[in-house]
């Protein structure tokens, strides 16, 4: 068929029968791209949703927690369960992580002095372990600013009240080699992360994003996430859409991705305009994510696809 395609393709010393020629190819090739994709779809490697989460032999990873009693889920189930055999093995051994190499970049970062006032983040916080239990309560509410604080609005106003230091953006380099660093120190811990008292508004608000219908594709975030996981769109596993392994690695885009930036892809992927990286839109979401994961162990730095 192939043969028979490309033997139509003929030759012409025309400058619009040239054009025509260019286009006909483009479109079969769109055609085979299509085809060759399409097939690989019953070839492609399905995660052992029964394997378990141990990492360097000898850390024990929540990967499946019971679901509160007011949850639409059944059960909890993080996103590492849903990704290939090889996937998940990457993340079973530090040395073979590829978040590690970012990771090394945050310590470094951690011991550089910046700003005007020469300090280090060591310089307030000697050891960065006694970041542990940080992650796995966050986002949460701020008293004194009245809004929620996330890993990355407590960096920068360390950075800018503290140091004397430019602000990171959100999604850049050096931020999610920080971020990375400081939920490592909590892997393995329970997510925590409170939704009532003066974090119930922003509670409210998370969930009615999260299930508000928009984008010129009509969806909300549970569409995917809540009903049809474990289903296949495309050459894709969908999980739960659980964010206890933020930051994470991902194969796609080979590097760290913070929380804010799925949620932009998500929303592009859907056609829809995304709201800002810290905007108030995307930390009440991350709030309300988060603790449909309470139960589930922190697992940054994860590997995702």
């Amino acid at each position: 068929m192939m043969v028979q395609l490309l033997s139509k393709l003929k030759p012409s010393p025309s400058l619009d029968a040239q054009k025509k020629g260019d286009t006909i190819m483009k479109k079969f090739t769109r055609t085979l791209t299509c085809i060759l994709a399409l097939s690989t779809i019953t070839t492609v490697a399905i995660a052992d949703e029964d394997a378990e989460l141990v990492i360097n032999g000898e850390l024990s990873v929540a990967t499946k927690a019971a679901a509160p009693a007011d949850s639409a889920l059944d059960e909890l189930i993080s996103g590492w369960r849903f990704r290939t055999n090889e996937t998940q093995a990457l993340q079973m051994d530090d040395f073979d992580n590829p978040s590690f190499i970012f990771i090394e970049q945050g310590e470094d970062l951690y011991a550089k002095v910046d700003g005007s006032e020469g300090k280090s983040c060591a310089s307030c916080h000697e050891d960065v372990a006694s970041f542990e239990g940080l992650k796995s309560t966050l986002p949460r509410h701020n008293a004194s600013s009245g809004k929620l604080d996330t890993m990355e609005t407590l960096v920068n106003n360390c950075r800018t009240e503290r140091m004397g230091a430019e602000p990171w953006k959100w999604s850049k380099g050096k931020m999610t080699a920080m971020t990375s660093l400081i939920s490592l120190q909590s892997r393995g811990m329970p997510v925590n992360v409170k939704t009532d008292g003066e974090a119930a508004g922003a509670y409210d608000l998370g969930k009615e994003l999260y299930y508000t219908r928009v984008g010129q594709l009509d969806m909300s975030c549970a569409n995917c996430h809540e009903d049809n996981y474990g289903n296949m769109i495309r050459a894709d596993h969908l999980s739960q859409g659980q964010i206890n392994g933020f930051p994470t690695y991902r194969l796609k885009n080979a590097k760290m991705n913070s929380i804010h930036a799925r949620f932009k892809g998500c929303m592009k992927n859907i056609r829809a305009t995304p709201f800002k990286e810290g905007s108030e839109e995307f930390r009440a979401l991350e709030l309300y994510v988060a603790s449909r994961g309470n139960g589930l162990s922190v697992e940054s730095p994860s590997v995702r696809n």
